[in-house]
């Protein structure tokens, strides 16, 4: 009987470390323009909305043209009233691939990265 009880305490310590380390992690919920979009008509801006709040010094994002050449218009930044969106203004942009890098350090220092690309017609 002791055993059951430890056996199911040493799980429910594991379930709530899983769920606790699950939501340190921030990833994107919105992002505008989507993944794989193709628009006919460029955007002014990217943005991506996270699911957690991010720590503005050390996240980013980056915006390139298909020789790799950036974009953006100044650097990206987190919104200061919404801690989960992170926004940077695009120069007027041709046709073509655009690739979107996103860095988001949450608040708790976790870091994750990824990117996407969305075309412009």
């Amino acid at each position: 009987m002791k055993t059951i009880h430890c056996i199911r305490g040493a799980l429910a310590a594991l379930v709530f470390v899983i769920v606790q380390v699950a939501q340190a992690h921030a990833f994107p919920k919105v992002q505008q323009p989507a993944a794989g979009a193709t628009l006919t008509t460029a955007p002014h801006a990217v943005s991506i909305e996270f699911d957690e709040a991010l720590e503005p010094a050390f996240s980013s994002i980056t915006v390139a043209d298909s020789q790799g050449k950036s974009v953006a218009e100044g650097k990206s930044a987190v919104d200061a009233g919404n801690h989960k969106l992170m926004k940077v203004a695009l120069s007027p942009l041709a046709s073509g691939t655009y690739v979107v890098t996103w860095v988001a350090v949450a608040n708790d220092g976790h870091r994750t990265q990824g990117h996407y690309a969305f075309t412009v017609k």
